[in-house]
């Protein structure tokens, strides 16, 4: 009878024993889900950081986090505009599938997003800085801290909010997580977007020491605006070396997966707002200690639809089925094999009307422009910035070089091909060239079979312009919040064209 009872009381042992193990196990598992830490810039193309060749520009904060992860030197964006690139995303979807696709529409509730899905497994979720997406999508995070600003008719002035940078409740929000959970945070910068200007750094950047691309004019007024813009990066950079710090200090460095990108190209004529690599090529750095290998480079094609299932595979969950993009994690820890031959983006309206969409491959890039008797106008603060007026002062004169005079064409060519190896900027077209009709043919045919496959189309009324093109102040069209795509259309429907009422001529 001892004895039996001795088995018994084994057997209970043996069981508790295991039941608690197993126990412990999952805790362990729960524990070892990494915290993801994403870092968004606003209007930064990749070349103007240093881990891009940049030596010009002090980002001693980017330069190491490049050295401690892996430099992505072929990432793009879906879009080059500002709210549609940061909804596209956190959606995992193409822009003019997120019914969010143009300038300040908001995401509907409708649409699932990575950041609900890591909220449901257990994450806590928190955004600071620039948000942008919309009402529906705030319930998404357990904190946001919101650059807290009012719009006005041409823009914010920044000096009047924090320090201006977007960045400066960074620290609170890693501060104010909970220490029992995964964290994943949203940390976006307002640097650096339009307006510029004089102080913001201690020590400003030389005009006569910045980088500018051919198809912009080397003047006075050129180079002021791109010191004022390196400066504006440096403040971002200095920021991100706080939260870096902070993450250390916190004791979950080994845990982290930190990513930096931006949400489109910097804010000068042809880049932002436009498919040319100066408004969709992006800086993308990952670091994930004990994943990724410390000091290397990756040149493989990546696309911002990407980032929504790569984060959901890494913190151990299943993508949702509706993403329109692939997981890239395993580019992480081997570089040989790519997981797309192509990268699709699209360009709608931002301030200006415009439908534009792009193929890029590593080699070649394809423009497809369906409004081509609209010029290429960039955006209402570029058009208001140093950098236009001076352009403009250079085309009265008439001494502009016709890449310079690209914004400025009507019509436009319909039809861009460039062969980006031997024209990285992209000034030759080379679309009427015979020698290039079988690459013009693919590329279409590439471009036709992704707007069948993702029921891509254009709209059926173009969208009034938001700004005069001349002077970049508002007009009677602008109305700030934006309502919703749903309201644009059920107005249309019913023969309403939608205006400010307030607006004053």
């Amino acid at each position: 009878m001892l004895f039996k009872n001795y088995n018994s009381y084994v057997l209970l042992f043996i069981v508790s024993f295991l039941f608690i193990s197993c126990e412990q196990k999952k805790k362990i598992e729960v524990a070892k889900q990494p915290n993801i830490v994403f870092i968004i810039a606003d209007d930064v193309s990749w070349e103007d950081i240093g881990p891009y060749g940049n030596t010009k520009i002090r980002t001693p904060n980017l330069n190491q986090l490049a050295k401690d992860g892996m430099v992505f030197t072929e990432a793009f964006l879906t879009t080059s505009s500002c709210s549609p690139s940061r909804t596209s995303i956190i959606s995992g979807l193409y822009p003019h599938n997120t019914d969010a696709e143009q300038l300040s529409w908001p995401l509907p509730e409708s649409k699932k997003t990575f950041v609900q899905e890591l909220k449901s497994a257990g994450y806590w979720t928190g955004l600071a800085g620039k948000y942008h997406m919309g009402d529906p999508v705030r319930d998404d995070f357990d904190e946001l801290l919101e650059m807290q600003w009012k719009d006005a008719p041409i823009g914010l002035d920044r000096r009047l909010v924090g320090d201006g940078s977007g960045c400066d409740e960074w620290i609170d929000l890693l501060k104010k997580r909970p220490k029992n959970k995964p964290f994943f945070t949203w940390l976006a910068s307002f640097d650096a977007h339009r307006p510029f200007y004089d102080g913001t750094s201690n020590n400003p950047h030389d005009p006569e020491n910045v980088t500018i691309p051919p198809y912009m004019p080397i003047t006075e007024k050129v180079k002021k605006d791109f010191a004022l813009y390196y400066d504006e990066i440096e403040r971002m950079d200095d920021y991100i070396g706080k939260v870096i710090a902070e993450i250390e200090n916190q004791g979950e460095t080994e845990n982290t997966i930190i990513l930096f990108i931006a949400d489109n190209g910097r804010a000068f004529p042809r880049d932002k707002t436009t498919l040319y690599d100066g408004g969709i090529k992006t800086p993308w750095i990952v670091k994930w200690p004990g994943k990724v290998r410390p000091n290397q480079t990756n040149s493989n094609l990546v696309s911002s639809v990407d980032i929504a299932p790569t984060f959901m595979k890494m913190a151990g969950l299943e993508p949702i089925k509706d993403f329109e993009g692939v997981d890239f994690s395993t580019l992480l820890t081997q570089t040989k094999n790519g997981v797309r031959d192509q990268i699709y983006a699209e360009d709608h309206f931002h301030d200006y009307e415009d439908y534009t969409r792009a193929i890029r491959t590593k080699k070649y890039k394809y423009v497809k422009n369906y409004y081509a008797d609209l010029p290429n106008t960039p955006s209402a603060d570029i058009i208001r910035g140093r950098s236009w007026q001076s352009m403009l002062e250079e085309k009265e004169q008439g001494i502009l070089n016709s890449a310079q005079l690209k914004c400025f064409e009507i019509p436009r060519q319909e039809e861009e091909l460039f062969d980006i190896e031997s024209d990285p900027y992209e000034l030759n077209n080379i679309a009427l060239n015979n020698e290039y009709s079988d690459i013009l043919n693919d590329m279409r045919n590439r471009l036709k079979t992704i707007r069948e496959k993702t029921n891509d189309v254009l709209p059926k009324q173009r969208t009034a312009d938001d700004f005069f093109r001349e002077t970049g102040l508002p007009t009677k069209y602008r109305i700030r919040p934006r309502p919703s795509k749903a309201a644009y259309m059920e107005a249309l429907e019913k023969g309403i064209i939608l205006m400010n009422p307030d607006f004053k001529e």
